[in-house]
């Protein structure tokens, strides 16, 4: 639920993703009460307390709290590579796909994305021949860059041991887009160390289902963290009076991960009850967390129906696969409606 209606005390029913979320009641009190300084100068105490609590709780030597995951990411491919070096990734990668091409644009780093496999997961033989021979001719390859969730899938853990042995075989550095890594932890019912364990750096996105209004983590070592703090200046991202944001982190990462398998219910229970809406077509078997995609009949005139869901307060995302996304915000009872309006609308 994002965009206002006319009544004001009304919010639109989203599911167009899980960073649409608004902060609770807890942290906006948290977020009015934050002490604060100027954290460029590291005076902000409540990023301060972020940071390394974030640092101690995941088993790394220190964190940066980022204004995005974009900001995030680019900051730890920075941080890993130099001018004219590469990273490996995947077709479908964040960070690759969706993130202005932030890599090339700024860091003058070439990406090399490899096809992903239906599971998310990256085939080792087809990196191998991927990373550039120790030739002037070619980009340096200095990193795999994995993302867990991917399209909602998890990566599995005995895949993330591979991935490892990989990089420590051919002398890479391996980095986790975690944006979603607590949905995997869910999803695995496992703690979060088991799967940051295997990664040298790793991003966190509070501003999802963990529903902070803004905010991602970088985790490193220390001096992987001091560069990336310096990029971190150089790219604009350094924020003042930034614990009032800090706040609502904590509180993301302290309060809001244990409730992510509600979403995961949620989503299988949306997927479900997809299948008795005429024209649309899903998988349950295949959900794994939050997000879900449904096949959508040709027949359906999209523009048409998306329009008159939302003049219903309801938002979707047009696409076929159409992808849609549960999150705090929507519960089982605003699926139920999203359903009955459906076949109304249809």
């Amino acid at each position: 639920m994002t965009e206002s209606l006319s009544n004001p005390s009304e919010q639109y029913l989203d599911f167009r993703s899980d960073t649409v979320t608004r902060p609770s009641a807890a942290m906006r009190q948290a977020m009015a009460n934050a002490a604060v300084g100027d954290d460029v100068y590291g005076d902000d105490p409540t990023v301060n307390e972020l940071e390394l609590w974030a640092a101690e709780r995941h088993g790394f030597e220190a964190a940066l709290f980022c204004s995005s995951g974009t900001q995030a990411n680019l900051l730890g491919l920075m941080a890993h590579c130099e001018r004219g070096d590469e990273y490996l990734c995947g077709q479908q990668a964040h960070n690759y796909k969706f993130e202005g091409g932030g890599a090339a644009v700024l860091g003058s780093i070439q990406p090399q994305p490899v096809e992903n496999l239906p599971d998310g997961t990256l085939p080792f033989d087809k990196l191998a021949a991927a990373i550039k021979p120790d030739d002037n001719h070619f980009a340096r390859t200095r990193l795999l860059s994995l993302e867990n969730t991917i399209n909602g899938k998890v990566l599995p853990l005995s895949y993330l041991a591979e991935a490892r042995s990989f990089v420590d075989q051919h002398g890479l550095s391996l980095h986790l887009d975690g944006a979603r890594v607590y949905n995997a932890v869910a999803a695995l019912d496992v703690d979060i160390t088991e799967i940051v364990k295997y990664f040298d750096s790793f991003t966190i996105c509070l501003s999802k289902g963990l529903g902070a209004p803004v905010g991602s983590l970088l985790l490193g070592n220390k001096e992987f963290i001091k560069k990336a703090r310096r990029w971190r200046k150089v790219l604009g991202g350094g924020m003042r009076q930034a614990g009032i944001l800090a706040a609502a982190g904590k509180i993301a990462l302290q309060e809001n991960a244990a409730r992510l398998k509600e979403d995961h219910d949620n989503a299988r229970y949306l997927a479900e009850q997809l299948n008795t809406v005429k024209g649309f077509s899903t998988k349950p078997e295949w959900v794994q967390t939050n997000i879900l995609f449904a096949k959508v009949d040709d027949g359906i005139n999209q523009t048409q129906l998306l329009s008159t869901l939302k003049e219903k307060g309801i938002l979707l995302s047009k696409g076929n696969p159409m992808r849609l996304v549960t999150h705090l915000d929507v519960s089982r009872d605003d699926i139920d409606r999203l359903i009955a309006e459906l076949k109304s609308a249809l």
